[in-house]
């Protein structure tokens, strides 16, 4: 069965403002609760912010009473591994079975900020598999000790651990990655990947889960989606090209390194280049179409980012005429359908 989540983006709106929100989505039946975006730095000047997702999560399991986790977090750069297991043990600790870690291979427009040296994928993505081996020792409880190809752990022992250790979600949107993420995570965090290559990363994941010897049909497949909607089909678009550019810019993105670089860019968007990236209508009706689909792909979390500011009538228009729509446990036959299509 497929759950529906809210995505709390941090690099657009105040904190505050944001777990008014969230408690909105709660009360609204965006079940899945909260996959919250983990930037330094917004995408662009005009998005305004970028609030320390950590902050604001620990607030955020105290104003709420859903799943949360960071969508995603880098190691290695700003943090070292050793600090995401002690923040995510802490947080895991403090609201038991409610807490997921997610992690990426990141991008320069937050890490660059520790650093010079901005990595290639392939070393990043070592990187990353590497701090889950480190993070994974320590939620053992155990002391630990460390010397791997990037990183380096001395005696270290985390005192303040949940009963169960925390979930590790990867996000990927590559194969290679999808089956080491089956190796090495408990879950899957589907990012911008083409509809056509999702059910290649969902036979990636699940042979590099039954590698390690775990049960694909036991581990979670969670994905974000981008929305546009306002009451007009102008106004979508407006805010689309205002608010989030970003999503109608079809490259990748992970080595640019400043807010004002991809505002330059976004002078060049234009509405046509979100098809295929972006949802952008003020038809509910096609927005549950929409959702209904990725739900016939068989995830099991489904997190929708409304990338205008209108987060108020947004809920309240998924609530009213969207959430009602779905069904959430299609039939194998609908699931085939969907990803088929």
């Amino acid at each position: 069965m497929t759950r529906i989540g809210y995505a709390a983006m941090l690099e657009q709106f105040h904190p505050t403002e944001l777990l008014d929100w969230c408690a909105q989505a709660e009360a609204a039946g965006f079940e899945a609760g909260f996959m919250v975006s983990e930037h330094f730095h917004p995408w662009t000047p005009q998005q305004g912010n970028a609030a320390f997702a950590w902050s604001f999560m620990g607030a955020l399991g105290q104003r709420t009473s859903l799943r949360f986790g960071s969508a995603v977090t880098c190691p290695g750069f700003r943090y070292h591994p050793a600090v995401i297991a002690h923040a995510a043990a802490t947080l895991g600790a403090m609201y038991p079975g409610r807490f997921w870690l997610g992690l990426g291979a990141g991008e320069a427009l937050n890490e660059h900020v520790v650093g010079p040296y901005w990595p290639e994928i392939g070393v990043r993505s070592a990187m990353m598999f590497e701090a889950i081996e480190v993070i994974g020792k320590l939620f053992s409880g155990k002391n630990v000790k460390h010397r791997g190809s990037h990183f380096q752990l001395e005696s270290a022992r985390l005192y303040t651990r949940p009963n169960e250790p925390v979930p590790i979600y990867v996000a990927t949107a590559g194969p290679m990655n999808a089956k080491r993420t089956g190796q090495h995570a408990d879950g899957m965090i589907t990012v911008g990947a083409p509809d056509e290559k999702i059910g290649i990363l969902f036979d990636k994941f699940a042979e590099g889960c039954r590698e390690a010897g775990k049960d694909p049909a036991q581990a979670a497949r969670l994905l974000q989606i981008h929305v546009s909607w306002a009451p007009s089909q102008e106004q979508a678009e407006q805010n689309a090209l205002r608010e989030w550019p970003n999503g109608g810019m079809p490259f990748p993105k992970q080595d640019i390194k400043n807010p004002e670089d991809f505002a330059n860019m976004a002078k060049m968007v234009r509405v046509e280049h979100f098809r295929n990236r972006v949802l952008i209508s003020a038809d509910l009706d096609e927005h549950a179409a929409h959702l209904q689909q990725y739900i016939g792909m068989g995830f099991d979390e489904v997190h929708i980012h409304n990338v205008g500011r209108n987060q108020v009538e947004f809920i309240e228009a998924y609530r009213s005429r969207v959430l009602p729509q779905l069904e959430l446990n299609p039939s194998p036959a609908q699931r085939g359908a969907a990803i088929a299509t």
